[in-house]
């Protein structure tokens, strides 16, 4: 998985592989050592609840995903757009979370999209 971070959005990039194995109910993510005693980890799992969900603790954020978001996107891939979901924070301050799986991975793997 590839994170990047810029401001108040978190983009979470799968290849195929990782989609595969969220898909069977594995959690996926990064996990960058930072300094000694300094751990920034980002996880991901699937959840059957219908809303998104952020949890966040000393450097770890677990991110579960419903289900029902996650299959209308897979059936479009490939493709360019992602998930996007917005979490609200406190008074008008918002993290957005942007969900892609890899263009070119999902290519290679699924051949050319319809058009």
């Amino acid at each position: 998985m590839k994170v990047q971070l810029q401001e108040q959005t978190l983009r979470l990039r799968l290849d195929e592989a990782e989609l595969a194995a969220l898909q069977a109910g594995q959690a996926v993510g990064n996990r960058t050592r930072l300094l000694p005693d300094c751990v920034f980890s980002v996880r991901i799992h699937l959840t059957d609840v219908d809303e998104s969900a952020m949890h966040a603790l000393a450097g770890d954020i677990w991110v579960g995903l419903p289900r029902s978001l996650l299959a209308p996107y897979v059936a479009r891939l490939p493709c360019r757009e992602g998930l996007r979901i917005e979490f609200p924070l406190d008074g008008a301050d918002r993290l957005t979370l942007d969900i892609e799986v890899d263009v070119r991975d999902s290519v290679r793997s699924r051949g050319p999209g319809r058009r």
